[in-house]
Parts: C-alpha cells; sequence; structure tokens
C-alpha cells in the first residue's frame, strides 16, 4: 500500500524505486494507492515522460479506480465530531 502518493515532490531515486517495486507486482500482487492528487495529474507529478509511462502502464493495467468525492477532509470532520463529543462530556465533581 502507498498512502498519499504525490504528496511531496518525487526524485529520480524515487520514481526509479517505485517502478521497481510495481514491476515485481504486477500480476503477481495486488497494490492500494491513495492520492489526493488526481489520477489525470499523475503522469505530470512524476517529471519524466519515459518512466511516468513505464509506471503508469504498470498501475493502470488491470487497475480499479475508486473516486472519492467530498467538500471537507477527512481529519476536519473527524476533529469536529471529536471537538463535539468534548464539548458534551459533563464534569462531574
Amino acid at each position: 500500500m502507498i498512502d498519499d502518493f504525490a504528496i511531496a515532490p518525487i526524485g529520480p531515486r524515487e520514481r526509479s524505486d517505485l517502478l521497481e517495486i510495481l514491476d515485481d507486482r504486477v500480476g503477481v500482487r495486488a497494490t492500494l494507492i491513495t492520492s489526493q492528487l488526481p489520477i489525470e495529474q499523475w503522469h505530470d507529478y512524476i517529471g519524466d515522460p519515459t518512466m511516468a509511462d513505464a509506471i503508469l502502464d504498470r498501475l493502470v493495467h488491470s487497475a480499479h479506480k475508486i473516486r472519492l468525492a467530498g467538500n471537507e477532509s477527512m481529519r476536519k470532520h473527524t476533529t469536529r465530531r471529536s471537538d463535539k463529543a468534548t464539548s458534551t462530556t459533563k464534569q462531574i465533581d
């Protein structure tokens, strides 16, 4: 599982490592990737066109894409729910 893909810049070493990992897994193991960056922008994010083609070819082939849409961050929602629970808690002396 790769969580928060594309949250930080990717360099040549990371591109190479990612390609190697995906190459080892393709057709053998499942790979789950989460990202806030839309898939349509992954090619530009990866940077090197040849590496981007190779990486995305391994990811997109036989992929199941699940797009989640929402106006708020899950963390913001969780924090608000936590704050609400705290504010309704009664203090016993």
